[in-house]
C-alpha cells in the first residue's frame, strides 16, 4: 500500500471513529505510521486532508455500490441500497465530514463538488436497479439514502432497519411508477 493511501485509511478510520476533531497532525501520522513530512507532502492543510479522505470515501461507496447493483446477493436493488448504507463506519466518516465543512468554510465548495461526483458515480447503480436516474431522482434516492443511514445510526436496531427498507422500497415504488 502507497504511503498516501495509508494517510487516507488512517485518517479515515479517525473520522469514523472520533470524528473531525481527530484529524490533527499528529494523530494521522501515528495512525498511518508515517512522518509528517509525508502527510505535509500529500496533504498540506487539513482541508486538504478532508477533501482527500471525501473522495476516497466516495470511491470506496461507488465501486462497492455499482459492484452490489451489478450482481446483488439477494436480486434486489434495494438490499444493495441497505447494505450500502447501513454501515456505521460509512454514515460516520460522511456525518465527520459535514460536520467538518460546517466549521471550515474553505471546505464547503469541496463538499459541494464531492455531492455532484458522488451522484454521478451512484447513477450507474440507480439505472441498473431499474429507475431513469434523471437528476431529480438520483438526488432524490440520495437525499433518502442519507436520512435512512442518519436514522439507521441513530437508533441502531432492528426496527430501524426495518423501517429503512420500507422507506427505500417506497422510494423505489413511487420512482417507478413516475416513469
Amino acid at each position: 500500500m502507497d504511503i498516501k493511501t495509508k494517510i487516507l485509511n488512517a485518517a479515515l478510520g479517525l473520522l469514523a471513529q472520533h470524528g473531525a476533531q481527530a484529524l490533527t497532525q499528529p494523530r494521522v501520522c501515528k495512525a498511518a505510521g508515517v512522518r509528517q513530512s509525508h502527510l505535509t507532502y500529500y496533504f498540506p492543510t487539513i482541508t486538504d486532508l478532508l477533501e482527500g479522505v471525501a473522495m476516497h470515501t466516495l470511491d470506496k461507496l461507488t465501486a462497492e455500490l455499482n459492484t452490489r447493483t451489478a450482481a446483488p446477493p439477494s436480486g434486489s436493488f434495494v438490499d444493495a441500497i441497505v447494505a450500502a448504507s447501513g454501515d456505521k463506519t460509512r454514515v460516520r466518516t460522511l456525518l465527520g465530514l459535514v460536520t467538518a465543512a460546517d466549521r471550515e468554510n474553505k471546505l464547503k465548495p469541496r463538499m459541494r463538488e464531492f455531492i455532484v461526483k458522488l451522484r454521478e458515480g451512484i447513477a450507474p447503480a440507480i439505472k441498473a436497479g431499474g429507475l431513469d436516474a434523471t437528476p431529480e431522482q438520483v438526488a432524490f434516492m440520495h437525499s433518502v439514502v442519507v436520512g435512512q443511514a442518519v436514522l439507521q445510526l441513530a437508533r441502531d436496531n432492528d426496527a430501524a432497519r426495518q423501517e429503512a427498507r420500507q422507506v427505500l422500497e417506497t422510494a423505489v415504488r413511487l420512482l417507478r411508477s413516475k416513469g
